[in-house]
């Protein structure tokens, strides 16, 4: 049995989306959802119940203490972990456990992302023309929404320490040959639909990697973007200078804003994008 473990924090708009989509073409009993409502207060509970799915729940609002929760209760391998606000269909769900079961070292998989762009203004566009053609962001497993893991890859992703940077502690935790994205799997993200939404978004990360740089030391991986990156993507793609330029603004602007939560060792005010969350989104 796949299980499936999905944290929310007020997620009622969104969430029966998702599991619609997880559920829509499933055989009964193929799929273990656990759905771990943590500090609801709005009808989240209720719309993972209509879908006919486990619901625990807990009054910490954290992402952190969910996954704990849903991980104990989760009953079998593969497992996944699935982000409420956005969307991943049942094939894509099969196409990632399948690549689990080949021969060989594969410990984690994620699928391909599906950026919704439409209606966004042209600054959160060209923020995304540079960030998904960033070589750690194409490779990573991080900002997908969907981690899946064998047995072992679990072990291997409960032993990290407890950081904001879940996801991207948790790709940075498996070697090149031990994790991939699946292109027969998809997931539908919502990005942010305002400027003011992306800059909150990156500094809840520039915040987060740096929290994870503290925990694993000089030398650790990391995922930064260096400015070589982008003077080598300018050289090949010169269309995208102006893409370059908001990337730049946008990353400088939210190290600075990250910079009073690093100093206060602050690693768990969660600075959430709502836009991506409005009704029709």
């Amino acid at each position: 049995m796949t299980s499936v473990v999905i944290p929310a924090h007020n997620e009622a708009p969104v969430l029966g989306r998702l599991l619609s989509g997880l559920l829509g073409d499933a055989r009964p009993g193929e799929f273990d959802v656990v759905v771990v409502a943590n500090g609801c207060t709005d009808e989240t509970e209720s719309v993972a119940r209509a879908h006919g799915v486990r619901v625990l729940s807990t009054p910490v609002a954290s992402k952190r203490e969910a996954l704990r929760l849903g991980d104990r209760a989760a009953r079998g391998f593969p497992r996944l972990y699935v982000d409420a606000d956005l969307t991943v269909s049942t094939a894509s769900v099969r196409a990632l456990v399948a690549r689990l079961g080949d021969p060989g070292p594969l410990l984690a998989a994620a699928p391909e992302r599906d950026l919704a762009l439409a209606g966004r203004p042209w600054t959160v566009r060209a923020y995304y023309a540079i960030w998904t053609r960033l070589p750690h962001v194409r490779t990573g497993l991080f900002g997908r929404g969907v981690i899946a893991v064998t047995e072992a890859g679990n072990d291997r992703i409960r032993a990290l320490p407890p950081v904001m940077a879940d996801d991207l502690a948790a790709s940075l935790a498996f070697g090149e040959d031990e994790r991939v994205v699946v292109a027969e799997a998809r997931a539908g993200i919502q990005t942010p639909r305002t400027f003011a939404d992306l800059l909150r978004r990156r500094v809840r990360a520039a915040t987060s990697v740096s929290e994870l740089e503290r925990e694993t030391g000089p030398g650790g991986p990391s995922a930064r973007t260096s400015l070589g990156d982008l003077v080598l993507m300018a050289a090949r793609e010169p269309w995208l200078l102006p893409a370059a330029a908001v990337f730049t603004c946008v990353t400088v602007l939210a190290r600075r804003r990250a910079r009073r939560a690093v100093r206060a060792g602050d690693y768990t005010t969660w600075l959430r994008d709502e836009s991506s969350r409005a009704p029709g989104s």
